[in-house]
């Protein structure tokens, strides 16, 4: 639950000799939900040291995010989390549902949030909403609730773009998931893609485990994974010398699919942070569905 990562985050402002325990938070947080909140608001308000003293720093802990990330400790999270401090000019959080279950000095959460990214100066600020859903678990320890692990996904196509909103574009299917089938359905055939800021549209020839060429700069899709119709991947285009990721959304019926892309290299310029740099997808699939016996 990254909360950009998405949504929990520390420093390393650990002072010489100096312990987190040291560190006190203006206003400690008497209980589970009171702790998610605080996070949610530091997160917001990018204060590092309160994120660095409500969550855990054991090195074998285990966290998902979105796009097929695994954190295992502290430092590689930290390290992104900072750079999304740092290339962001403004972050709004507004959480619309939290549900808290506690139990003894163990407490287990499900929330959805809108995180909103501003990124640019003046006229050329551009306003990305993250429809986020997670879920974790917090323990409290010498009296302070911290978080553990967590997980973190989308909760439905609109994932991002400039100037995008969760209600907005909204299409004629419905995209969110209530499957629990990780099984991926034949991906074979045509696709056209669309770039929806810059209005491009090329074209992708997709085998049925949704790896192909596509017709922008010698360009490759490769799918990473696929569940519940998530359908997550990478692209590379020699032709330009750039790669990056992608996750989508296919519909109920695998004839379309909705969500985002972004660059992880641009030429020698390398480690892109996910997400940071990209664009808005809409996939449509050009090859009829195969018959079934065929």
């Amino acid at each position: 639950m990254r909360l950009r990562a998405w949504f929990v985050c520390a420093a390393l402002l650990l002072l010489s000799n100096t312990t987190t325990s040291s560190l006190a938070i203006a206003s400690e947080p008497s209980d589970p939900e009171a702790a998610i909140r605080q996070m949610v608001r530091a997160n917001a308000e990018k204060d590092l040291p309160t994120l660095s003293l409500l969550m855990a720093h054991d090195a074998d802990i285990v966290s998902y995010s979105v796009g097929g990330r695994k954190y295992v400790g502290w430092p590689e999270f930290e390290r992104e989390m900072r750079e999304e401090f740092l290339n962001t000019k403004k972050i709004e959080i507004p959480i619309t549902e939290l549900k808290v279950w506690t139990k003894g000095d163990m407490a287990w959460f499900t929330m959805e949030l809108d995180y909103t990214r501003y990124v640019g100066e003046g006229s050329e600020v551009k306003r990305t909403v993250l429809p986020l859903r997670e879920t974790g678990v917090l323990e409290r320890r010498a009296g302070r609730w911290q978080l553990l692990s967590w997980h973190e996904s989308f909760r439905s196509a609109q994932l991002g773009g400039p100037l995008a909103s969760p209600s907005a574009s909204a299409g004629s299917h419905r995209l969110v998931s209530d499957s629990t089938s990780t099984a991926m359905p034949d991906m074979s055939g045509e696709w056209e893609i669309l770039e929806v800021e810059d209005e491009k549209r090329y074209k992708a020839t997709l085998d049925k485990s949704g790896n192909g060429p596509y017709t922008q700069h010698n360009g490759r899709f490769v799918t990473t994974s696929f569940a519940d119709r998530l359908w997550q991947g990478t692209w590379q285009q020699p032709g330009n010398d750039r790669e990056g990721g992608f996750e989508v959304l296919l519909s109920e019926d695998g004839t379309e699919a909705k969500g985002i892309w972004w660059y992880t290299r641009v030429g020698n310029h390398k480690n892109i942070p996910p997400r940071e740099h990209g664009g808005t997808y809409q996939w449509k699939k050009l090859t009829p569905k195969p018959a079934h016996g065929q």
